[in-house]
């Protein structure tokens, strides 16, 4: 089985480091991370760089595709060769995943159209745009198709994926193993929970954040 995570600059790292910890303990499985050239990738904030061990064209037909979002999505979403890529290694896939904005490009490859999909919910509305249904859904899961909202939200596509593939048991382990048990110090994870004034703040700014 490979797994392959796409690398694009800007990309926001947890949504791709995120699913990582949890796929790469699939048993027999290769984790591959993938860009259209190897070498160094930059994060959203440029502090962080992951390496691309392969080229888009060197992984034609992975068992699973991870889509993270950040920033730097805005920049891909007519960029041909990477959305090519994904309509060719959809064709091939088992599961085609993503985290926050990188279901708008799966969106915009033309893979979402009719189904239900989630976001960053800054970005939720630019899913209708290409046909999709967006929830705000912390984990959506449309045929072989799973989406997952913002950011730490990929934590939990990996490991619902983990036990899709391997098994509860195994996700289970995965996850203890992990001590993967959230208790965040603030309940602020929402804009249903967050107060109104900061919902309104990153709203007015989500532009020059996400899209």
């Amino acid at each position: 089985m490979q797994i392959v995570i796409v690398l694009f600059d800007r990309f926001t790292a947890l949504d791709a480091v995120g699913p990582y910890e949890m796929l790469s303990h699939i048993p027999g499985a290769e984790t591959v991370f993938a860009a259209e050239h190897t070498g160094p990738v930059r994060n959203d904030s440029g502090s962080l760089a992951l390496v691309a061990d392969r080229t888009l064209d060197e992984v034609p037909r992975p068992d699973i595709v991870v889509v993270p979002g950040g920033p730097g999505q805005t920049a891909q979403m007519e960029n041909e060769t990477l959305l090519g890529w994904l309509r060719a290694a959809d064709a091939a896939s088992t599961w085609t995943t993503s985290v926050c904005t990188g279901s708008l490009l799966l969106a915009a490859a033309g893979l979402l159209r009719g189904r239900r999909a989630t976001s960053h919910w800054l970005a939720l509305d630019g899913l209708t745009e290409y046909g999709a249904e967006p929830t705000g859904e912390r984990v959506v899961t449309d045929g072989k198709f799973i989406t997952a909202a913002g950011v730490s939200s990929g934590i939990d596509m990996g490991l619902t994926l983990v036990g899709r593939v391997a098994g509860d048991r195994h996700a289970q382990a995965v996850q203890l193993g992990a001590e993967y048990d959230p208790q965040p110090p603030y309940d602020a994870g929402s804009p249903q929970k967050a107060p109104a004034d900061l919902v309104a703040e990153l709203r007015g700014r989500s532009r020059f954040i996400l899209r």
